[in-house]
């Protein structure tokens, strides 16, 4: 089999509240989808290892861990707030969260497999000393620093969650190791406030941060002419052993808590360019995640089933109607196809810039402030 899925009943409890955006039938409901289309039939899944304390602090804060432990409010830690509010086995549902993508980093660095995804993943906004935009634990921070120690020379990490990887970016953000690459909806109007061009990496490692920030209303083609015109010279001129990505699906239109306008088959197209850069900078070796996505349905489970369709190496068709039994669990508006019905087609940047077009802008701000320090040129 081409790719593994790290699994288990125990990550669906990461659960804030029926009040809460962040609900557990976004990984209920994907997993059911992707069971009904066949999918997991093709990924070997596997469990979540036992937790490992030091595994956890290797990224977070003993202190922190242990205010996690206590599974008390604790506003210094970030914890009790409306986005972070306090939930039974906090802790150990958290840990077991990362634990998952530590395992799935193991499983590619191993050699077990090319390709593995923990879809429970993708909490990039947890601090070393906080949690932070519904995050406890950042598993992903956590798999690279196990990777790293591991003795892997170069991760790349490309989140593409409308909102900014600013956890892991922080926590990497002077380790010359580590490209972080990260397009969300501008910090000017969305959540973290953080990821503007200007932040490259700290003195010990400049050009090791990437940053694409887009104006509300992107939409697929303007989203993927950005990613296609920073993110594959990134890597390239980087050369990393192994790719890690986050695919928060919250950049769709009908999500409700940001504003671009991408559609499923945008986020479709997004998943198969990260497949073939992987196996294009670094013989195949990729470890993806979740992360946001809060229209629990409809769209987050199509757009997950996708991308577990890609990790295991027969990407699902667009055009494949979905089984009236899973439509019969979810509801009336359950969605009857796997697209939106749009076209994932852009013009290229190469083929020229707009110097009036506010998304050409955003990709200039980015080439300009990032690209020399990769030694490449920032000009079309």
């Amino acid at each position: 089999m081409t790719g593994r899925l790290v699994f288990s009943e125990a990550l669906t409890r990461y659960d804030f509240g029926h009040d809460h955006p962040m609900k557990p039938g976004r990984v209920r409901n994907t997993m059911s989808l992707a069971g009904a289309l066949g999918v997991l039939d093709r990924l070997e899944v596997v469990p979540p290892p036992e937790i490992d304390l030091d595994l956890i602090r290797s990224v977070h804060q003993a202190d922190y861990v242990q205010a996690v432990e206590l599974g008390k409010p604790n506003p210094i830690c970030g914890l009790g707030t409306p986005d972070n509010p306090v939930f039974d086995q906090m802790h150990e549902v958290a840990a077991r969260v990362a634990m998952a993508s530590v395992e799935a980093a193991r499983q590619v660095w191993s050699g077990n497999c090319l390709r593995a995804c923990n879809i429970s993943g993708g909490l990039h906004h947890a601090m070393p000393g906080f949690a932070s935009g519904f995050c406890v634990y950042n598993d992903l921070a956590i798999a690279i620093q196990w990777l790293l120690d591991s003795g892997c020379k170069r991760v790349a990490y490309v989140d593409v969650d409308v909102h900014h990887g600013d956890g892991v970016q922080a926590i990497f953000y002077n380790d010359p190791r580590v490209l972080t690459i990260s397009l969300h909806e501008t910090p000017v109007t969305l959540f973290p406030g953080t990821g503007f061009p200007a932040e490259t990496g700290g003195p010990d490692a400049r050009g090791s941060a990437v940053n694409v920030a887009l104006p509300a209303g992107t939409s697929d083609a303007g989203w993927l002419r950005a990613f296609h015109a920073v993110v594959p010279d990134a890597l390239r001129a980087f050369k990393p052993t192994i790719l890690v990505t986050q695919h928060g699906c919250d950049s769709h239109r009908h999500d409700p808590l940001a504003d671009l306008d991408l559609s499923v088959d945008g986020q479709r197209a997004s998943y198969l360019a990260l497949a073939d850069l992987a196996d294009e900078v670094c013989e195949g070796r990729w470890v993806s995640t979740g992360g946001g996505g809060y229209v629990v349905a409809d769209i987050v489970p199509r757009a997950w089933t996708h991308l577990l369709g890609v990790v295991s190496g027969q990407p699902v068709p667009p055009s494949t109607l979905i089984p009236q039994s899973w439509r019969d669990q979810m509801g009336l508006h359950a969605p009857t196809v796997m697209t939106d019905y749009a076209s994932a087609e852009y013009v290229p940047f190469e083929q020229g810039a707009n110097p009036q077009s506010r998304l050409d802008q955003a990709i200039m701000a980015t080439r300009r402030a990032v690209f020399p320090d990769l030694g490449l040129d920032a000009e079309v």
